[in-house]
């Protein structure tokens, strides 16, 4: 039985953290820190740890406690998620809405509402009696598969309504990734040796059909509604505008909207939005949505067999040209794992001369049935890497040859694999020299030992020249070494040596995640250095690194086949002699003067390097992030700033010089 007292103090905590995640996700007017957010969340999980019999699906600390599936089942939706028409310039919409004035009386005025068009995954999400019961994606239409244990880890997906709700709601969206967020964790799948997502439409579907919760928990997937499919009970709502509203009042985050009384307007609106906003949104948009306003008019105008006359999505030309694939390489990354690449015959596409399209996987490579040969559509997206997106079979000569994995690495000729749980083939020498020069620019970035002056021309010929034949060569390096190779003078090769010989003072988080082991990022390998030295992780068992709650059973194995390899007992120990920092780190403490205060740096500093003041704001017990968003508590803007200036200025985040933050630092 559950003391009245803690139940009262346990309904309150829910509706805070409910309060918090609307005023975050709705109205992007958040008014605590995420220190004080996560202490809101420890409490109501400690309370419910004592009293588990309090504990209900749709508390906010169950949303990442669902189970891993092995296969999603179907959802019948209460009414069918048609699909929009497209067009893609102004006389097709006049053509659209013409139409709509033939269908209504005459002289009658039409209001629309226009939206951004998110490049997302269509999910409904039903609730009952205010509380979320189904999530399920579009699956065709009329039948979705139930991702309901994985939306629920979504915290822009409302767990319970504010009141009044409908007596059954099923709302309808976009589940999408951020461009921040599929940067994160982009990075994060190359660091584990994995192939990286092709765009962030391709994450976040990825990310919502996981089979297991706590990943896609991981990725900070967000939602937008932007109609629904069933509304029993409730107010009575009489137009698309008034919906979103509702939505908003109820919790649920609606997309963006705009109004339009004319067609004019609409096309004004189009161009405008492909101009100036498009360029500002933090997620990707291909066009826009117009619709009809008023229920009335909507009901008057109806339906297609496969779209409602209504509606209209007016998007932007792709960026795309036709050329012919002329050969098929394949790149080795550090982690050994084989990336084909297309050659193509040059083509100017989206502003570039394009020779070169990533073909992402073999995988990629069947389900576009291409071949050396094949004239092939390719796309190309702002600054996003060239794609193949179509393969122009009818016009093949009998001629093309298929493309076929490696049996051998095109680097080293060592042996390929593939392992059942990856898609990617990778090579299985630990020798090769096409991975040791990915190991080497990689060991030396910023976020591992930061040794400038070592990039990839360097590297090039210290590998090829047999130089260096593994990371711990580094180390032997002497300045008559570096003199032997083109464009080091005395000065370039001194300061290369000292800037090797420093990282000899660098935690040992660095070292880690420098290292390259596959699934390990920067903060696993802090949170791994926090609990053991270098010699007792070598020595770590599976089970020993599976009780650390940040590490799995794949990341537990890597770490351990990592370091039982022969080669890396070897490396570890010429690491050791040379006198490299193998000593645990130091926990950071929980308090400090910035408890709570979340920091980005963006252009360079004067008096420091930007990871060394990272360092110092986690010293101090304070945070330091890469993404700016109105819950970031200062921006520190050295000399020529980026992009993350303009967007703390239109967030409204307060902006701290050098010097300002040094005074706070201090």
């Amino acid at each position: 039985m559950v003391p009245q007292k803690v139940r009262a103090e346990i309904e309150r905590l829910r509706r805070e953290i409910q309060g918090h995640d609307r005023r975050y996700y709705v109205q992007d007017k958040p008014v605590i820190s995420d220190t004080e957010y996560d202490q809101f969340m420890r409490r109501l999980k400690d309370l419910e740890s004592q009293h588990p019999e309090a504990i209900t699906p749709n508390s906010p600390t169950q949303r990442v406690g669902g189970t891993a599936v092995s296969d999603f089942a179907s959802v019948h939706h209460a009414a069918a998620m048609l699909s929009l028409d497209n067009v893609y310039n102004e006389e097709e919409l006049r053509q659209w809405h013409a139409r709509l004035v033939k269908l209504l009386p005459p002289q009658e005025p039409i209001l629309f509402i226009i939206e951004p068009k998110i490049d997302g995954l269509s999910c409904a999400l039903t609730y009952e009696n205010g509380r979320l019961v189904q999530a399920a994606t579009r699956g065709d239409g009329e039948t979705g598969e139930d991702v309901t244990a994985n939306a629920r880890t979504i915290r822009a997906i409302a767990l319970n309504l504010e009141p009044p709700a409908p007596k059954k709601l099923e709302i309808r969206g976009e589940v999408y990734l951020g461009f921040s967020d599929f940067d994160k964790v982009n990075k994060e799948e190359e660091q584990a040796g994995r192939e990286p997502f092709v765009n962030p439409r391709n994450c976040a579907a990825g990310s919502l059909r996981q089979k297991n919760p706590a990943v896609t928990a991981q990725r900070h997937l967000r939602f937008f509604a932007h109609s629904f499919g069933l509304w029993e009970g409730g107010a009575p709502i009489a137009s698309e505008a008034g919906f979103l509203r509702s939505c908003a009042a109820l919790g649920i985050p609606p997309v963006d909207h705009f109004e339009a009384r004319t067609i004019d307007e609409v096309i004004r609106f189009y161009h405008e939005f492909k101009e100036q906003r498009i360029p500002t949104l933090p997620f990707a948009a291909d066009g826009i949505v117009v619709k009809v306003d008023a229920y009335a008019q909507q009901k008057r105008l109806g339906f297609t067999a496969k779209s409602p006359r209504w509606a209209v999505a007016f998007k932007y030309p792709a960026q795309q040209a036709s050329t012919l694939v002329e050969k098929v390489e394949f790149s080795v990354g550090r982690t050994g794992v084989i990336t084909p690449v297309a050659k193509v015959k040059p083509v100017f596409c989206a502003g570039v001369t394009i020779s070169s399209v990533t073909l992402h996987n073999f995988a990629e490579i069947e389900r576009l049935g291409l071949k050396v040969g094949d004239h092939v559509l390719i796309e190309r997206a702002g600054e996003v890497i060239p794609k193949v997106i179509k393969v122009n079979a009818e016009l093949r000569t009998g001629k093309e040859k298929a493309v076929l994995p490696p049996k051998t690495c095109p680097s080293c000729g060592g042996k390929v694999v593939k392992e059942e749980e990856f898609v990617a083939f990778r090579c299985d020498n630990p020798s090769c020299p096409a991975q040791l020069k990915r190991l080497l620019l990689h060991f030396s970035s910023r976020p591992a030992m930061d040794i400038q002056g070592l990039g990839e021309a360097v590297v090039d010929q210290l590998v090829d020249s047999k130089k260096i034949m593994d990371v711990s060569g580094l180390y032997d390096l002497k300045k008559e070494d570096l003199l032997q190779l083109e464009l080091f003078a005395d000065k370039r090769a001194e300061n290369l040596i000292a800037q090797i010989a420093a990282t000899r003072e660098r935690p040992l988080a660095r070292l880690i995640f420098g290292l390259g082991i596959r699934q390990v990022g920067e903060k696993t390998a802090e949170t791994l250095t926090e609990l053991y030295a270098l010699d007792a992780l070598a020595n770590a068992s599976i089970s020993d690194l599976t009780r650390i709650p940040e590490v799995g059973p794949i990341v537990a194995a890597s770490i351990h086949d990592f370091f039982k390899s022969p080669e890396t007992r070897k490396l570890i120990s010429r690491l050791q002699a040379a006198g490299l920092n193998f000593k645990r780190s130091e926990r950071k403490a929980s308090g400090g003067k910035l408890a709570g205060k979340t920091f980005i740096f963006t252009g360079e500093l004067e008096s420091m390097t930007r990871e060394a003041a990272e360092e110092r704001v986690k010293d101090l017990g304070g945070k330091a992030t890469s993404s700016v968003s109105a819950k970031t508590s200062y921006v520190v803007a050295g000399t020529d700033p980026g992009s993350k200036l303009r967007k703390a200025t239109e967030l409204g985040v307060p902006v701290l010089s050098e010097k300002g933050f040094l005074e706070i630092i201090q």
